[in-house]
């Protein structure tokens, strides 16, 4: 009882300490989002966006409310949803404005902090760790992220207590491959990939290493298939429901969109120096200068040999007279992997490298405790601990003089107040804006944010990027913001619709505001004496019944159903359509406009084992008709039934001489483990590609 008196009562010092460290930090941050007037940008907008959307699915925030795991899932189709659903949950403490919202990154910063501390106690004893987790609050890039409502803060504090539960359960016995410790990283390593699927990046490496050393171990092999069960469990739910629109999404943000931005290739000598270019300005000068500086020393120390310390016996506590800990090995490991498998990345955002940052302060923070101990033993204990502190103080102010430098006191652009004079005239009614300018101030993300507040019902939307965008936008589109200039990306197509919309006549100006570079910002309102066209219902249903026309059909579907998503951010459409189509099949049960709709409605809400069973009907109602059953084969394998699917494409496949079915006969066999149909599946595939194409093209011509 004495021992664990003693040991609290050195505990609560040390972790007051740490709390201190937070609220000094958490102060500084809010003093800076008090000070600075930006907008959201892009990212910082849709993050927002997407935390309220969650916040109102739970049931916590104004404007909506739970209706059930599958809606949940539709909220975060490209990225996994726990960041969201702790953001979301937050705000309805905070507030959901962007300052309030931050408090949730404070929360993220909370956590980053305690295990940054209580790894590099593990590593060097307690001063050690509040060392390293003193130094991660000073890193430039660490503050930035501190008050940037983005993904990367959450993504690397996870991350970081993926690493350091992993390290635990990897080191030897008695100390590790306890079962606590194995579910423990199984846990926090399902928690960082559903944050974000990136967390793989640094995350992918550590976990094959400590797999593959676990399963050596006998008594540890039951405890990796129990943590790869447990990551699965949480993972899959997710995964199983958006695995397609995940794999778009990818695609986009890594691939597509590091090739528009010019950025080195994945396996070049560029991109491996690219992060480490950045380092000096993401960790600061005076940082890495007493890293390496201590580096050295500790280098040359060991290069003379252990008589060259000068450490006196006795000169300060225990944990401060040990050596280096045991885990740094892994530490190490875990830096080098996540950065080599980051600048694998084809996209290359400063950010990215976000989670390897902490990993590179630890080891930092190393050299400096050993110039901290060369100091003291040198100098005595007071001037080597001012000598610290005069360090941290130099580190402090280099990292706030760069963080005032990017203060901006004022929005550059008055969508706030354009939003208000919009939700004034609009209330809270469903209402979407089309959202002309794409700049980091004004964009159709930032709309919505504040047309979303306390419970409000204003997206924002962008449309028109394209020539063929706008006759729809004309004919359609209620509320219009406008910009004069410089719209932004793709202006000329931008620049074009805002002269079309002010010199046609169905449209009115409701007020202007003065933007950045003598440019204006215009508000504009469809006249009530030139109502817009019939609502989309109609049309809906003409293009769900031309999906029996199979892939000439299904261009046109989604050809419109885009644009129209841009006019209609709350689909209202989908609606009125399912409760027609109902009413009809009550009064006639084979009514095909009704169940090709209902069919198309569960496709585009992602339901597909809903849709599986409309296609089933379909089959039953129009048996000559191939495209029922290859879209339920197709829906089928989206809903990971693929032994099913290959049932139902052989089933069609000797009804009708088509490749589509062919092709997904193969292909569905193949993903079901029927190694008969592997030799066959290119060339069927092939087939049926061509087919496709063949159709559509001429499926244009007749549309022509």
């Amino acid at each position: 009882m004495n021992i664990l008196a003693s040991r609290s009562s050195r505990a609560w010092p040390w972790w007051l300490g740490l709390g201190l460290l937070w609220l000094l930090s958490t102060f500084a941050d809010r003093l800076w989002l008090r000070l600075d007037q930006r907008l959201p940008a892009w990212d910082q907008a849709e993050y927002l966006n997407t935390a309220v959307d969650h916040g109102r699915a739970l049931g916590l925030l104004a404007g909506g409310g739970w209706q059930g795991w599958s809606s949940l899932l539709d909220l975060s189709p490209k990225i996994p949803p726990l960041a969201s659903l702790v953001n979301g949950s937050v705000m309805a403490f905070s507030g959901d404005s962007p300052d309030e919202a931050s408090w949730a990154l404070a929360i993220w910063q909370l956590l980053l902090l305690v295990v940054v501390a209580c790894w590099g106690r593990q590593l060097d004893g307690p001063s050690f760790g509040l060392l390293a987790a003193t130094l991660v609050c000073l890193a430039p890039a660490m503050a930035a992220l501190r008050v940037d409502f983005t993904l990367d803060l959450p993504l690397t504090a996870t991350a970081m207590l993926a690493l350091w539960r992993l390290g635990c359960w990897c080191a030897p016995a008695p100390q590790g491959g306890r079962w606590s410790q194995a579910l423990t990283a199984a846990a926090a390593v399902a928690a960082a990939v559903m944050v974000k699927q990136s967390a793989l990046l640094v995350l992918l490496l550590p976990c094959l290493w400590a797999a593959g050393t676990g399963l050596r171990q006998p008594g540890r092999r039951l405890q990796v298939g129990a943590a790869l069960a447990l990551v699965l469990a949480v993972a899959f739910p997710w995964l199983k429901h958006n695995w397609i629109t995940t794999i778009g999404g990818t695609n986009r943000a890594v691939l597509e969109s590091g090739a528009a931005e010019g950025d080195p290739s994945p396996l070049s000598l560029a991109s491996l120096f690219w992060y480490p270019k950045l380092w000096p300005a993401q960790l600061g000068t005076p940082m890495l200068a007493a890293g390496a500086a201590g580096a050295a020393l500790a280098g040359w120390r060991r290069w003379r040999g252990p008589a060259s310390s000068p450490r006196r016996q006795g000169s300060g506590p225990p944990e401060e007279s040990s050596s280096r800990g045991s885990g740094w090995g892994w530490l190490l490991g875990c830096a080098i992997a996540g950065w080599l498998f980051t600048s694998l990345s084809p996209n290359k955002d400063a950010r990215y490298i976000a989670p390897v940052l902490p990993l590179l302060v630890m080891v930092l923070a190393r050299g400096w405790w050993v110039l901290l101990l060369a100091a003291r033993s040198r100098f005595g204990h007071r001037l080597g601990v001012a000598l610290l502190g005069a360090g941290l103080l130099g580190t402090g102010v280099a990292t706030a003089a760069g963080r005032a430098e990017d203060l901006q006191p004022r929005a550059k652009a008055p969508v706030p107040d354009i939003v208000n004079l919009l939700r004034q005239r609009v209330g809270n009614a469903p209402t979407t804006v089309v959202v002309i300018p794409t700049t980091a101030d004004v964009n159709q993300h930032n709309v919505s944010t504040f047309g979303r507040l306390g419970g409000g019902q204003l997206l924002g939307r962008e449309s028109g990027k394209q020539e063929r965008e706008h006759a729809l936008v004309l004919q359609q589109a209620q509320w219009l913001l406008l910009a004069s200039g410089d719209q932004g990306t793709k202006r000329k197509e931008s620049r074009r619709l805002s002269h079309s919309v002010r010199s046609d006549g169905r449209f009115s100006l409701v007020r202007s505001w003065p933007w950045s570079r003598d440019r204006q910002l215009e508000l504009w309102q469809r006249r009530p004496d030139a109502p817009a066209a019939a609502p989309f219902d109609a049309r809906f249903i003409a293009l769900a019944r031309g999906l029996e026309q199979g892939p000439a059909g299904l261009g046109a579907v989604f050809d419109a159903i885009g644009p129209e998503h841009q006019l209609e951010g709350h689909f209202l459409y989908q609606e009125r359509v399912r409760a027609w189509a109902e009413s009809q099949l009550n009064s006639n049960p084979a009514d095909r406009e009704a169940l090709w709709s209902l069919a198309l409605l569960e496709v585009l809400q992602n339901r597909p084992a809903a849709a599986a069973q409309r296609f089933e009907r379909l089959e039953a109602v129009d048996p000559t008709n191939p495209w029922p059953s290859a879209y339920r084969a197709v829906v089928l394998l989206a809903d990971w039934r693929p032994w099913q699917a290959a049932a139902v494409a052989e089933a069609a496949r000797l009804r009708h001489d088509e490749p589509v079915l062919d092709g997904l006969m193969h292909v569905a066999g193949s993903l079901g483990g029927d190694l008969r149909r592997i030799p066959g599946t290119r060339a069927a595939v092939e087939a049926a590609i061509a087919s496709v194409e063949a159709r559509i093209e001429a499926g244009a011509k007749e549309g022509r």
